[in-house]
């Protein structure tokens, strides 16, 4: 199936076809992977490989069966009963709230290496060719003729992975260390005293409440997950800006033509860590705990994370991302616990019922 179709279908496709499948054998496993929207691309070509790779070892035959749409209703449909073997959501508050609901055990995010994240990504802008509106950094989003294109905080993980970076940038987040990989604080230590001094100015802070009001008043339309607000800018041609994820700049490059968009990269962004996790209660209940631990360790393996080079993530791998560094530059980015202390709070602050957001965007008026 090429790309292009998969834009076409993405909002009547939120189950989609299984990503591998094999002639029937004796022993033959499945098992479901619960992700967020821009992961269908990555997780189709990680599915095969990985299937090789466990019959090479067992003999096996493995059948994963992918399930995408905005993080947070991805998290709420496995809370609802959707039987996620794994989950590979958009931040860490999606698995937390899964966690809250008894399905995965405490201490998820030591399970896997970086806290079990195993590629990062960041928030972009992508613009129409020769970036007419001429926007440059996160301010030139509310000149008075600019039109935003974004997904739903309350549905989609990107969204807010948007809101935070929008709102950390306008708060003036802590000092970066450049001279680390990715732009991190200096380290976790230093991070959470950073934190610390700075929680009450980043979450009352009257400039940021300012910037993201008017930010959302730009945004005609609020898609429920980050492809969908993708296909509603590059392929409907609504609006001059889609702030989104990295790798769905890159896809809708490659996919509609160079010729037709620029990515931007603002002056500060976000460090996005998507995570993964088991979920235990049902690997338990299907008997699958072995090869759904096996299927994200293998994440990090050489091979899987050249297919998450290939897909635009960045690779926790740094001699893999040092492959890829043309496309996916070094960036001046600040941490989710070094800026809002941690998902917990950032999530009940600003997006839970009567919320900031919830305060701030009305809807435009049509």
């Amino acid at each position: 199936m090429t790309r292009s179709i998969l834009f076409s279908l993405v909002a009547a496709i939120a189950l989609s076809a299984p990503a591998f499948t094999r002639p029937a054998a004796a022993q033959q496993t499945k098992l479901l992977n619960v992700s967020y929207d821009p992961t269908r691309e990555l997780y189709e070509q990680f599915n095969q490989s990985f299937a090789d790779y466990y019959k090479s070892q067992t003999g096996k035959t493995l059948t994963v069966t992918q399930s995408h749409g905005g993080s947070g209703k991805q998290a709420r449909a496995v809370i609802d009963g959707l039987q996620a073997d794994v989950v590979t959501l958009a931040l860490a508050w999606d698995v937390t709230a899964i966690e809250d609901a008894g399905l995965i055990s405490p201490g998820w995010q030591d399970h896997f290496p970086d806290h079990s994240s195993p590629y990062t990504s960041t928030i972009v802008f992508l613009v129409r060719k020769g970036n007419p509106k001429g926007i440059h950094d996160w301010a030139d989003l509310i000149k008075p003729d600019v039109q935003v294109i974004a997904p739903n905080p309350k549905t989609s993980g990107g969204a807010r992975w948007n809101f935070l970076a929008a709102w950390g940038w306008a708060a003036n987040a802590p000092a970066f260390d450049l001279s680390t990989a990715e732009g991190k604080q200096k380290s976790d230590q230093q991070a959470a005293e950073a934190a610390k001094q700075k929680t009450f100015s980043v979450y009352e802070n009257d400039s940021a409440r300012k910037f993201v009001t008017q930010l959302y008043k730009h945004v005609p339309v609020l898609d429920t997950g980050a492809r969908g607000a993708t296909v509603t800018f590059a392929q409907k041609g609504i609006g001059d800006v889609l702030v989104g994820w990295e790798n769905e700049a890159w896809l809708a490059s490659d996919e509609f033509g160079k010729d037709k968009f620029e990515i931007v990269y603002p002056g500060v962004s976000v460090l996005a860590e998507p995570p993964v996790a088991v979920v235990d209660k049902v690997v338990d209940a299907h008997g699958t705990r072995d090869v759904a631990t096996a299927y994200l360790k293998y994440l990090y393996s050489p091979e899987a994370q050249e297919i998450i080079g290939q897909n635009h993530y960045r690779p926790r791998d740094t001699k893999i991302l040092a492959k890829y560094r043309q496309e996916l530059p070094p960036l001046k980015l600040f941490t989710i616990n070094g800026t809002f202390q941690d998902w917990t709070r950032a999530q009940k602050t600003f997006f839970a019922n009567n919320g900031v957001f919830d305060q701030i965007y009305q809807p435009t008026a049509k």
